[in-house]
């Protein structure tokens, strides 16, 4: 899990050394956001390509799966609940300018407006394990068809085609991050790694936190020490590294919009069974729930940027406040009532105890 995550670290900081924006050599979050925009789903200028790093990780987890005989479609649990907290996962990413990975590799660089959003994710975590431990559950999945196993995977394909027949209905950046961005082919190649090393290892940084949290069990997070420390070596080898909190390549210090919109992020991520780049990952290998929540993250990520939900260098927006802590409460709300919260609350054995 180490090594796994230590080629991740280096392959993702090595992105930024050939063009990608710094600080984001890769982030789910910030890639899904740029391809709503190439697809013109949201018409802000700055953050708009089609990212080849999203159909690599579709890709290298569909083909690894398939060689191993691991390809597996399964789905409906929950779609529609599904859908609606990966917006809203996006939004809380969108907030804070990063999804966890990227938040990791933020670090490595010395940004500790990434550490404020660290204890948000963490205590976002903390707090849908709360209702998961009650019972909480989406549901369990059915078997599907095979052919919904190649969904997910044809579209990553689509999504190259397009990137490089570059149609005039296809939108890309020629200022701001969407217009940094590292060679086709490497940016794919990583892509197709991360994939496979995220599928084999079953990466996820929510995940990791949450056998931590429950367990004490560190196998799954430590790959995320990986990460961490092959990024940070790598920064400091090649002067990346500044530590502080001003002046930070696209994040803002508005500590606690950073908490509460990684805590957004770490509470969808641990209720919905992974992070984004768990989520993508297990799409490419066939889990239909999961292409369902990349769907809806990609909606999230189009709604921020249409509605002015998504900060700025500058700071969180009004709008991506009150999206927030609607997303929190939703949330929150949902989960207590999968859980049966409000049945225990409300039962009559409850009001004659209250007698």
């Amino acid at each position: 899990m180490f090594l796994a995550g230590a080629a991740v670290g280096l392959l993702s900081v090595l992105l930024t050394k050939l063009g990608n924006p710094p600080n984001m050599g890769v982030c789910v979050a910030c890639f899904l956001r740029d391809v709503a925009g190439g697809l013109g789903l949201h018409r802000a200028q700055v953050v708009q390509y089609l990212r080849p790093e999203v159909a690599g990780f579709v890709l290298g987890s569909f083909l690894l799966a398939r060689s191993r005989g691991e390809l597996r479609a399964a789905g409906g649990s929950s779609p529609l609940i599904r859908f609606v907290m990966g917006a809203f996962v996006m939004v809380g990413a969108m907030v804070f300018l990063g999804c966890p990975l990227r938040m990791v590799l933020r670090l490595s660089a010395g940004d500790l407006n990434a550490l404020v959003g660290l204890f948000g994710f963490v205590a976002g975590i903390y707090w849908g394990l709360f209702f998961l431990k009650r019972g909480f559950y989406l549901g369990r999945s059915q078997s599907l068809p095979q052919a919904n196993g190649y969904v997910m995977p044809l579209m990553a394909a689509a999504l190259l085609a397009l990137l490089l027949a570059h149609p005039s209905f296809v939108f890309f950046s020629e200022k701001g991050p969407g217009s940094m961005r590292a060679p086709v082919l490497a940016s794919l190649l990583v892509g197709l790694a991360v994939g496979a090393l995220a599928q084999r290892s079953r990466l996820c940084m929510a995940g990791g936190i949450r056998d931590v949290l429950l367990m004490g069990d560190f196998h799954l997070l430590s790959a995320f020490g990986g990460i961490f420390l092959s990024a940070l070596v790598f920064n400091l080898a090649v002067g990346n590294f500044k530590l502080g909190f001003v002046g930070q390549p696209i994040a803002h210090s508005d500590h606690l919009w950073n908490f509460l919109g990684m805590s957004l992020v770490g509470l969808g991520s641990v209720l919905l069974g992974g992070c984004p780049l768990r989520q993508l990952i297990m799409a490419g290998y066939g889990d239909a729930d999961a292409a369902v929540t990349v769907l809806g993250m990609l909606f999230g990520a189009a709604f921020a940027h249409n509605f002015g939900l998504a900060s700025s260098p500058q700071g969180a927006t009004l709008a991506g406040k009150v999206a927030v802590v609607v997303g929190l409460v939703f949330s929150s709300a949902l989960a207590a009532y999968g859980a049966g919260v409000f049945e225990s609350a409300f039962s009559p054995a409850a009001r004659e105890g209250e007698a």
